[in-house]
């Protein structure tokens, strides 16, 4: 039975995990629950699973945990703050960490469980994008292994297996498009929250889901697939395919185009996850004829969707672009969905912090840190 820590757990991808969890509840058991501050799930979660440990990520809602729980808090060693999510993935006898909190704010989880060596299914694609470098050289030092849960880089890890590293041509990262993709660059600045919301393919969380109509989420994981598969940016290319059957494909220099193909379903890749080498019947059905008809693949509009040109660049560059990239596009998605900026404003201003960026070629964790805090100060500037 492998033992598993669970961070987002109130999330869509927390959600999926715990249905894979109740499915295989002779192969997997919840150790660790951990939530930003939705404390009634996971008070609910907790009474279901029975973990050992719960954390709530807002330290000014332990209080409320406690109280919910009642008399049956002291079943539970409860910890909160970034320092409670930073220790729980770093405690011993765990067998897979999943991570599905969303946003920088991750980035301690994943330095803990690496740090402990356990296996990371990585969600959270800000912690690549950020530290990618700083990872994978904690990850080598603990013999640690990073398994994407991204639906894209879960699917290149599959295909990758199907040769060698030196023989790769191209990483082709598949993007649905978001509801946008056939919106004029001149209407953007009429768009609303609530039609930003509304995706076509997958259900999200609304920060990724506007991600996802700024096209912003695959800029990230251009970064993101940039460290996890240590390629170069010219051999990492986007490509937009509406239906999200086929999550990714790799170009091998025979000519032979290998891809992942599936129900756009986040159960596929937290299962594969948390299951590598072996796979477990699916929770879903993936399979039918039917969903493999009229599959349509166009060239993204980089000019219209400038989200891509920003995150080929920090690919490129390195360093602290990628910190910067990732925190500039937080704040001003958070000032979008507040209502202080427009749509088209999120392009804007995240291209200006990168162009006024002063970059660090070779950043320690504090240098990191501190490029993050710089691009959330300057979006305020632009």
């Amino acid at each position: 039975m492998k033992k598993i820590a669970l961070f987002g757990s109130t999330g869509s991808i927390g959600q999926s995990t715990l249905d894979i969890v109740r499915a295989h509840s002779s192969r997997f058991q919840i150790k660790i629950l951990a939530a930003g501050r939705q404390v009634e799930e996971l008070a609910r979660q907790a009474l279901e699973f029975r973990p050992q440990i719960l954390v709530i990520g807002v330290e000014e809602a332990e209080g409320k945990l406690k109280e919910i729980l009642g008399t049956r808090a002291a079943d539970f060693e409860i910890l909160a703050g970034p320092s409670g999510l930073k220790e729980a993935a770093g405690r011993p006898d765990l067998d897979v960490v999943v991570h599905g909190i969303t946003g920088a704010q991750g980035l301690p989880v994943s330095l803990g469980a690496l740090e402990a060596g356990h296996r990371l299914g990585l969600a959270n694609k800000e912690s690549m994008v950020m530290a990618g470098p700083l990872l994978n050289a904690l990850a080598d030092e603990k013999h640690a292994e990073i398994i994407p849960i991204d639906s894209e880089h879960c699917a290149l890890f599959q295909c990758l297996l199907s040769g060698k590293h030196q023989d790769l041509d191209k990483l082709i990262l598949t993007a649905s498009g978001g509801p946008f993709r056939e919106l004029p660059k001149s209407e953007f600045h009429a768009v609303t929250l609530e039609r930003a919301l509304k995706h076509p393919t997958w259900d999200m969380g609304p920060k990724i889901t506007i991600d996802s109509a700024t096209m912003f989420n695959k800029a990230l994981e251009i970064v993101e697939a940039r460290w996890l598969f240590d390629v170069p940016r010219e051999k990492i290319e986007v490509v937009v395919h509406p239906q999200s059957i086929v999550h990714s494909m790799v170009l091998w220099n025979d000519g032979s185009v290998i891809s992942q193909m599936g129900a756009p379903s986040m159960r596929i890749p937290i299962q594969y996850a948390m299951t590598f080498p072996d796979r477990l019947a699916g929770t879903i059905e993936t399979y039918s004829p039917e969903i493999f008809n009229n599959l349509n693949f166009y060239a993204p509009d980089t000019d219209k969707f400038t989200s891509l040109t920003l995150g080929f660049m920090a690919a490129e560059r390195g360093g602290t672009y990628g910190a910067v990239l990732n925190a500039a596009n937080e704040e001003a998605v958070s000032r979008f969905m507040k209502g202080n900026i427009g749509f088209q404003d999120i392009f804007d201003r995240v291209g200006q912090v990168m162009e006024r960026h002063a970059p660090n070629n070779d950043p320690n964790l504090n240098e990191i840190l501190e490029a993050d805090a710089w691009a959330r100060e300057e979006i305020a500037r632009c």
